[in-house]
């Protein structure tokens, strides 16, 4: 560990972090004067006297408004790419990330830093299905993903909004969610109401080898638990189907897993 000058320091250009509450950084600010840095940042060095910021980026912002000219810090060897790496682990794990920024980090190491989900699941110490909940959440149109980002939602609402098919009907759903202040349950059951609808056979078989009720909530369920949209069709001869869609190859790792976590 050594004392860096701020002035020699250059923010991290792969900062997966995009926004800083003021007043918590006030209130960092106040404790460093305090306290001091309890915690050094890690740099990589550029070159004589010129170094940037792997991780630390509020310590070092905090750092500054406190009114410091030295800050401690780890020197690190680092390319891009290990570099983009050790900012996103280091600030999914340390900082209160809202569920968009972490869902975007989760893509940035799966796609810029070639992890797959259960790599980067044991990086980041959490599960495939967990990593996926949080990737799925990408898919959702933006006015939702801005609400979840805002904190306007949580990630219990966008989790039973992203099993709907249809954009229209998710926004649909969401503004009625947010103007009327439903809570997670309520949405999962306006959820479970429309997959009963879209799944209305047109055909002359009917489905009555469940009520209604237990149908959607057996098919929300494995919904939930597959993290993709599970569809069930059955009819009066108790004779039916159970599809479970995948669009990739880790989609479809995922699945399995699951299904051999319950043998």
């Amino acid at each position: 560990m050594t004392e860096i000058g701020l002035g020699q320091i250059e923010t991290n250009p792969f900062q997966p972090r995009t926004r800083f509450d003021e007043e918590a950084l006030q209130e960092l600010a106040e404790s460093i004067r305090t306290q001091g840095i309890i915690q050094p940042i890690t740099v990589r060095q550029l070159g004589k006297d010129r170094y940037q910021l792997i991780a630390g980026e509020r310590r070092l912002q905090a750092s500054k408004i406190a009114g410091l000219s030295n800050i401690p810090a780890y020197v690190r060897t680092a390319n891009d790419q290990q570099m983009l790496e050790m900012a996103l682990i280091e600030n999914i794990q340390r900082e209160n990330l809202n569920a968009i920024e972490i869902a975007l980090s989760y893509q940035r190491l799966i796609t810029e830093c070639s992890l797959k989900q259960e790599e980067l699941g044991e990086r980041v110490g959490k599960n495939r299905t967990t990593v996926n909940n949080y990737i799925r959440l990408l898919k959702l149109p933006p006015v939702i993903q801005a609400s979840l980002r805002d904190n306007k939602i949580s990630m219990g609402h966008a989790r039973a909004i992203i099993n709907i098919d249809n954009p229209d009907q998710q926004i649909r759903l969401f503004n009625r969610a947010v103007d009327e202040e439903w809570s997670v349950r309520k949405v999962e059951e306006a959820v479970r109401n429309l997959g009963d609808e879209d799944n209305q056979t047109t055909t002359s078989t009917r489905r009555v080898t469940l009520p209604k009720q237990e149908m959607r909530s057996l098919q929300f369920k494995l919904s939930s638990m597959f993290g993709t949209k599970v569809s069930i069709k059955a009819d009066e001869k108790h004779k039916g189907e159970i599809k479970i869609p995948f669009t990739s190859q880790d989609e479809l790792a995922k699945i399995l897993d699951v299904l051999n976590s319950h043998k």
